[in-house]
């Protein structure tokens, strides 16, 4: 498969939908409304944004709960709106996100949390998208074995449901394990290759992939690169984040310590991944998606301007990769 870089500015529809292009996620920009990040990602040279849908409300936990389009009772007419929007600033939406537990073992957060993604699962075909993400959950005080009976009760209506809308289910592989709360097991199954075959053998369906980010893989002392052949048909959307491992903290806690103890998420190109060696190989395997940065890196400040400034930092060391895309 011949890539070619989008360029926002001049990128037919037909264009957007087969080639791969750099955009972000919204999460990290909660004091803007969804036509100022329209604003900002054009300004900036992003070509899409993945829009975070979460229920109106408080945050449960840093990064989440931020809202940039209410997918509860949207209308047609509304989704028309945001897509005008959207072709005004011409900036695509690479598709909706949505983070919880829907394996949380109490019924009613995972109820809950079921119901919302098929709102988002809703939203997205109203939208004419193709990708709704999320994580599949995990009750963290259980082994993989002993959740997997709940995940296939609870994912395989879910995954059932979005292909009757056409969308595509993508997993992110974050193991939602890094501080007391969701010790031992983590908030998430899926964080691994073996666990990934299991997953798509026992619920074998098209719709049914990941929103890969190579940074846990790092944080699991992982190759990132490896796993991109294997499963390159179920590469849906790609997260750009990146990772520090401190070698000087391990050796004092050790890998059993809380991991936020050891290491420190930081924005691309500040890390521990090759993202040359890295991006070579997802354009070797035939991914054309969607690339969002996900900035969960405080160095560069927790301000506005700060976080804002994290993007264009990211879209600068990103930006060879993806030719006049960026």
């Amino acid at each position: 498969m011949q890539h070619r870089a989008v360029d926002a500015a001049t990128a037919t529809t037909d264009d957007y939908d087969t080639l791969m292009k750099l955009g972000f996620v919204t999460a990290i920009l909660p004091d803007l409304s969804f036509e100022q990040v329209l604003d900002f990602a054009s300004r900036s040279g992003f070509a899409c944004v993945e829009v975070c849908c979460w229920p109106v409300g408080k945050a449960e936990r840093k990064f989440a709960g931020v809202t940039h389009i209410d997918v509860v009772g949207l209308t047609q007419t509304r989704a028309d709106d945001l897509n005008e929007l959207c072709a005004r600033y011409k900036v695509g939406m690479s598709g909706l996100g949505y983070y919880p537990n829907p394996l949380d073992p109490d019924p009613e957060v995972s109820r809950k949390a079921v119901q919302h993604f098929r709102r988002v699962i809703l939203a997205a075909e109203k939208l004419g998208l193709k990708n709704a993400n999320t994580f599949v959950g995990r009750d963290w005080t259980k082994t993989v074995d002993e959740n997997w009976p709940r995940f296939l009760k609870i994912w395989k209506p879910l995954i059932a449901f979005a292909e009757d809308h056409g969308i595509k289910v993508g997993i992110e592989n974050c193991p939602m394990l890094f501080s007391r709360d969701e010790w031992p097991g983590g908030k998430n199954l899926a964080t691994t290759p073996a666990i990934w075959r299991r997953m798509f053998s026992d619920i074998d369906s098209k719709n049914f992939g990941l929103n890969y980010d190579p940074s846990h893989f790092v944080l699991q002392q992982m190759d990132p690169v490896s796993p991109l052949r294997e499963f390159r048909d179920k590469l849906f959307h790609l997260h750009a984040k990146d990772m520090i491992v401190h070698p000087d903290r391990l050796n004092e806690v050790g890998i059993f310590a809380f991991p936020k103890q050891w290491h420190t998420p930081r924005i691309p190109g500040f890390g521990d991944i090759n993202w040359a060696r890295f991006m070579a190989e997802v354009q070797a395997v035939g991914y054309d998606g969607p690339v969002c940065v996900e900035v969960e890196d405080d160095t560069f400040g927790k301000t506005l301007a700060g976080r804002k400034n994290a993007l264009v930092v990211s879209r600068q060391v990103l930006a060879p990769y993806f030719g006049n895309a960026a």
